[in-house]
């Protein structure tokens, strides 16, 4: 039996994957356990930190570990981290922020009232802004509303999108480049005409119009089908990742399917 949990692991691995040695930084559990999935299954040759200074070829499990069981690889200060990877554009990152709108902007900083006082202070941009013209990023959102999807433009923009109307002239935005958005209820891209988000793929029982209803501004349904199952090979290294079983406290609603003895849903 797969957990909606574990639906979304997979998925994000499908989103990591690659056949170039790239920094793959998942932040948060669902985000963070996928990318170690995608580097012991399809995708060896991403590279993952220990999530302090080490390069390791083992993804560290996450939740309470030995740190002496670490097999680091290379030494990666966050010195080092900004020249090698984020600046060079060799880091795919997968983030959840409070809000995203039609453009892709995100927004972690703060909601509502004015940029002096506003009525609620959240986290700050932090490397957003630079992270969002340098390299590759995806977004983990465990709870799909119009309160993260929102109708008009993010109370604050943190990271860039595809907004033209805040395109400043001469610059460089080569760089920017939005892949997938895993949510609880479905895998969205931004690869509609002006990079406009579509839906790709429905989890098990979500319909289209569900997930419309749920999101502020009008989605494209370019779904063939529904987001695949995870393998029982995957669900396997799945659990060795998260031994204390952090993913379940993350998405605890009902598997969305279970999986027959034959290893398709049922």
């Amino acid at each position: 039996m797969a957990t909606l949990a574990e639906l979304c692991i997979a998925a994000v691995a499908e989103a990591f994957r690659t056949d170039r040695e790239i920094i793959g930084t998942g932040i948060g559990p669902v985000p963070r356990l996928g990318v170690g999935l995608a580097k012991m299954t399809h995708s060896p040759g991403l590279m993952m930190t220990d999530g302090e200074a080490y390069l390791v070829e083992q993804p560290v499990p996450i939740g309470p570990r030995g740190y002496d069981d670490r097999k680091a690889a290379g030494y990666l200060p966050f010195s080092r981290f900004f020249d090698s990877a984020v600046w060079t554009g060799r880091r795919h990152a997968m983030v959840t922020p409070t809000q995203i709108d039609r453009f892709g902007q995100t927004n972690l900083s703060a909601l509502g009232g004015t940029h002096e006082q506003p009525k609620v202070q959240m986290l700050g941009a932090r490397g957003f802004p630079g992270n969002g013209i340098y390299h590759p990023n995806s977004m983990f959102i465990p709870a799909h509303s119009t309160r993260v999807f929102v109708d008009d433009e993010v109370d604050r923009v943190s990271s860039p999108g595809y907004n033209p109307a805040r395109r400043i002239a001469g610059g460089n935005y080569s760089g920017l480049e939005l892949k997938r958005i895993i949510t609880n209820l479905c895998v969205m891209d931004f690869g509609g005409a002006d990079n406009a988000i579509r839906v790709i793929s429905l989890h098990p029982s979500v319909t289209f119009a569900e997930v419309q209803d749920a999101t502020g501004f009008e989605l494209i349904d370019a779904a063939e089908g529904e987001t695949p199952l995870p393998t029982d090979q995957q669900l396997e290294i799945i659990a060795g990742l998260d031994p204390h079983g952090i993913r379940h406290k993350v998405l605890a609603e009902n598997p969305p399917a279970r999986r027959s003895k034959e290893g398709e849903a049922a």
